[in-house]
């Protein structure tokens, strides 16, 4: 039987995290969580919109919800976590907050195709990453791209996704993106 807590949807996501988000992010220094927890924390400094701020804490939930080894970019393997991701998100959350999670992937590929001081700037893993999600967009992309009514928040939250990989860095606990989460469920 279900209960009340396994149906709440900040709560299954507060326990993706204590329980995998100490995984390491890709081949970074920093855990699932840290990272999670920076982006987020980048997107609050700017001022940014609560979805926006709690979109930068799930952007990657995606791979909290498969079972999928660390490395399987290395292997050669794309898991396609900003779809899995949104798919679970937009049961429970506005399209605010999903689409830029949905998007953020077809962002660096974007960003990659358009400003190569970005491309030269991504870390290796990365990088690696890039090539396994089909690489920088072609002019016709990247301007069907730029239609998308989330456009400005995907990009805004993909620059802080790839400046959140500091080791060590300071953020605010998990518990205090919690308000943002519940300003943006359905």
């Amino acid at each position: 039987m279900e209960t009340a807590a396994t149906l709440d949807p900040i709560g299954i996501i507060l326990n993706k995290f204590r329980t995998r988000g100490h995984s390491r992010y890709g081949g970074e220094a920093i855990s699932q969580l840290e990272h999670a927890l920076q982006a987020a924390t980048l997107a609050e400094q700017a001022d940014a919109a609560p979805a926006l701020i709690a979109a930068c804490l799930l952007h990657d939930v995606g791979h909290l919800l498969h079972d999928l080894p660390e490395d399987a970019p290395y292997d050669g393997l794309d898991d396609e976590h900003e779809q899995l991701g949104a798919a679970w998100l937009y049961e429970h959350f506005q399209s605010a907050l999903v689409e830029p999670v949905r998007l953020h992937v077809a962002a660096k590929r974007y960003l990659c195709a358009v400003d190569s001081i970005y491309a030269n700037q991504l870390s290796e893993p990365s990088q690696q990453s890039l090539v396994l999600q089909g690489g920088p967009m072609t002019p016709a992309q990247a301007g069907h791209f730029e239609e998308h009514p989330h456009f400005r928040a995907a990009i805004d939250l993909r620059r802080w996704d790839e400046a959140a990989k500091v080791p060590q860095l300071a953020t605010p606990s998990l518990e205090h993106f919690v308000a943002y989460l519940q300003a943006s469920l359905l």
